[in-house]
């Protein structure tokens, strides 16, 4: 309980924590939702009350014998492999020798260094990240097995790192499903392609979902909260109805502000009730961040240099770690805990042990904390941390990192990375180097090797590229280079720049590059075979063939990978430029993979020539090679990939005329929220055409817009795509004129034209599905045809 506040003469009663009100159905929701495995999916607004829920149930399922194990994720400033899974078991368990662990538990190591004595043997390293994945998806099932445990909760779900969101795809894909799931998150701040929206959307049939939308609380509601928190004394109406007003009923923000107006002494007693000083004297922040950081400003140094220090953390901190990160002295240290955790600013988790009470105070805080003291305070957290038993790599790279500590911040991150690749958790790692490359200034070798471990594909955002494009082109002011150097970082420049759609700008970068890259290499060969691809500025077919006989000579010896590599693309590229040796080159494709990184090749190489086969108008053939996509994508759960096989299976079928059942399909596809935003407007052009062969011309003017989301800037520009002028020459031909109708999408026109598959060879990673401009012949191309008017375009024996 807080202190008493003076009031001239009047003591106001000290502070309680607020009672829990307003949730008793949400509460008999759970408790009836667990009488079978569950997936119940918990939604609110920040401040709203979701962790309050969660502790109130989580205590009563205590007191009846009924085991959890709860965790929260971090924000995604702190990339953490399975984070909260890994907390919640951490936390659930003093260690796992008495569990019997099989060897699978070996997985395990790279998560729980403190637990490597107890802990069978580490398994062989796997080069397949999805093979390393499912093994250490299988090992924290066995955990969850022996442990007993019927509930995992996981709150701040918005804030999931990649892994953690598919290893919950594993576990409801389970059957029997292992453990009830409790989710808690934002939705305003889930990502538009985050797998959490396709854990809503696509669960299995005999799967039980629960979803609660937690809802503001109502004036009498307010009121009860503030009587709580003032020793359950009678809070006037006058006063509970502003204070509704001021805070729209979210809970939290209703706690702020009658700490605040507790701290200025701003409650009055009147008639009896508690209630508030005139209208004109009185201002309540307008939000929970303001309310926050006022009352952080009220308190004494010492109070606000702990609060400084646990943002900086950012999670849980002990007293040794807080005390070198505070510098302050044992005897005062001791006082300013106890003042934050008063203030109700912090919360013990154990004893010794504390974080803040809610995630946005963390936040408000850290942003508020001066530059110099904040960087001063990374260093000293980082030196604190190197000390531990088994420190924790990714957190000390993000304490050098913005403490700008160069070297530390390379080294922890490239350890921070080896552990992720041991788990097989792609998206983590790149985020690591991402957050690197973009943030600290590097020298030209490691800058030119970080980059090239990034994989953009598993990056959220809408342009994860050019903050990478910026920082290289500065090291090619800022660095002196040796030529091969500035050929390698032209060279990184160049393929990031195409991979983000700036194709022309790309392929500049890199014939620049060429003449300098290490002769007979393999990325010399690559170079050339980005320089071959058909995209960006209109060139004559002959100059891209050129580029691809060189990339052939370039690199005699490339590793079996590369060459699935340097297949692929020269099969696609051959087709794009209507060459028919381009099948002969498709025919070298096999049909299946040992590992999953050649099956993602495999994959995509069937997928483009699938596609290209649809341009030649060989519909049986593009058939065929879909088939073989799915079949491959399917094997090794390449889940994006199975979205754009199936927008490219809607575009075959519109054309071959195989209607049955597509327009459902098509619209399924549209409305998953889970896909990816190219291949819903891939599926809404189909659903579009569809409705315009139907002769509902308004209905298919809608349905070929962009479902749901506008393009960024960032984004690459749509290409065209064969069947858009349909919608137009039906509107033509049924009205006699296009005049004053509806405008139709026409090959080119950005709106409902889907893109291309992002699927290109060489890993442009997602690259521009757009960016579709083919050569054409001219006076100087040694006679060269056009792109997408071969010779004779034959269909493929």
């Amino acid at each position: 309980m807080s202190g008493q506040v003076d009031t001239g003469g009047r003591r106001l009663p000290g502070l309680s924590g607020p009672r829990f009100v307003g949730r008793e159905s949400e509460v008999a929701a759970l408790e009836a939702a667990l009488g079978q495995p569950a997936v119940i999916l918990v939604e609110g607004e920040a401040g709203i009350g979701k962790t309050r829920l969660l502790r109130e149930f989580l205590a009563a399922q205590a007191a009846r014998g009924h085991r959890a194990l709860a965790g929260a994720c971090p924000e995604l400033r702190v990339p953490y492999t399975l984070g909260a899974v890994v907390d919640a078991v951490r936390d659930g368990v003093d260690g796992v020798a008495r569990l019997g662990l099989s060897g699978l538990g070996g997985a395990l190591r790279p998560l729980f260094p403190e637990w490597a004595a107890e802990l069978p043997p580490a398994p062989e390293l796997l080069d397949d990240a999805s093979a390393a994945r499912h093994r250490l998806f299988r090992a924290f099932v066995e955990v969850l097995d022996r442990l007993d445990v019927a509930l995992l909760v996981l709150e701040d779900v918005h804030w999931a790192d990649e892994a953690t969101l598919e290893f919950l795809l594993f576990l409801v894909s389970r059957r029997p499903q292992p453990v009830s799931l409790v989710l808690t998150y934002r939705r305003e701040d889930v990502p538009s392609d985050s797998l959490l929206l396709r854990l809503s959307s696509r669960l299995p049939a005999e799967a039980h979902l629960v979803r609660l939308a937690l809802r503001p609380l109502d004036i009498g509601e307010t009121a009860e909260v503030v009587s709580s928190m003032l020793a359950d004394e009678y809070v006037s109406a006058e006063f509970a109805t502003f204070l509704h007003e001021r805070t729209e009923g979210v809970p939290l923000a209703v706690e702020e502000s009658v700490r605040l107006l507790h701290d200025r002494a701003d409650l009055i007693r009147h008639n009896g009730a508690w209630a508030r000083r005139r209208l004109d004297r009185i201002e309540v922040p307008p939000t929970i961040r303001d309310g926050v950081l006022e009352r952080v400003r009220r308190l004494d140094p010492d109070t606000r240099t702990v609060l400084h220090a646990m943002s900086v953390l950012s999670g849980s901190a002990d007293h040794a770690t807080l005390r070198e990160v505070t510098g302050l002295s044992e005897d005062r240290l001791p006082a300013a805990v106890a003042d934050a955790l008063t203030g109700s600013l912090l919360r013990e988790d154990r004893p010794g042990q504390w974080s803040f009470r809610h995630s946005l105070t963390g936040h408000a805080l850290y942003e508020a904390v001066p530059a110099e003291e904040r960087r001063a305070m990374h260093r000293r957290a980082g030196r604190a941390l190197e000390r531990w038993p088994a420190p924790p790599v990714a957190e000390l790279a993000r304490h050098f990192r913005l403490a700008g500590e160069t070297e530390a911040a390379r080294g922890y991150t490239e350890e921070a990375v080896a552990l992720c690749v041991q788990s097989g958790d792609v998206a983590t790692s790149s985020l690591l180097l991402h957050s690197l490359v973009t943030t600290v200034e590097l020298p030209a070798e490691p800058l030119v090797r970080l980059v090239a471990h990034i994989q953009f594909q598993a990056l959220h955002g809408s342009d994860p590229y050019s903050p990478i494009v910026r920082s290289l082109r500065s090291a090619l002011r800022r660095l002196t280079m040796t030529p091969e150097q500035e050929a390698l970082v032209r060279f990184q420049t160049g393929r990031v720049l195409m991979a983000s759609g700036e194709m022309s700008a790309g392929w500049l970068e890199l014939r620049e590059a060429v003449p300098h890259l290490p002769p007979d290499s393999s990325v010399a060969a690559r170079a050339r075979l980005l320089l071959a691809l058909p995209f960006g500025q209109v060139r004559p077919a002959s100059e891209h063939l050129a580029w691809l006989h060189e990339a052939t000579e370039a690199a005699p010896s490339l590793t079996p990978h590369d060459r699935l590599h340097q297949v692929t693309e020269r099969a696609y590229v051959l087709l794009a430029l209507g060459e028919e040796t381009g099948w002969e080159q498709a025919r070298r494709i096999p049909d299946g993979a040992d590992t999953a990184r050649d099956a993602e090749i495999v994959a995509i190489g069937h997928g483009n020539v699938g596609e290209e086969a649809m341009q030649w108008g060989c519909h049986a053939e593009a058939g065929a090679r879909l088939d073989r996509a799915l079949a491959v994508a399917e094997r090794f759960e390449l889940l994006d990939h199975l979205d754009i096989i199936a927008s490219l299976r809607l575009r075959l079928d519109w054309l071959t005329g195989a209607w049955t059942g597509l327009a459902e399909r098509a619209a399924r596809l549209s409305d998953d929220h889970g896909v990816r935003q190219r291949e819903r407007c891939a599926a809404a052009l189909v659903v579009g055409l569809l409705k315009a062969a139907s002769g509902d011309r308004e209905a298919a003017g809608s349905g070929c817009g962009s479902p749901g989301a506008t393009t960024s800037s960032a984004s690459p520009p749509r290409p065209r795509w064969p069947g858009c002028g349909c919608v137009r020459a039906m509107w033509t031909k049924r009205s006699g004129s296009a005049r004053n109708r509806p405008a139709a999408p026409s090959a080119g026109e950005s709106g409902p034209a889907p893109p291309r598959s992002r699927w290109y060879a060489w890993r442009l990673w997602w690259p521009p599905a757009g960016s579709t401009t083919r050569p054409h012949s001219s006076p100087t191309s040694s006679g060269s045809w056009p792109a997408g008017k071969p010779r004779r375009r034959t269909r493929p024996s």
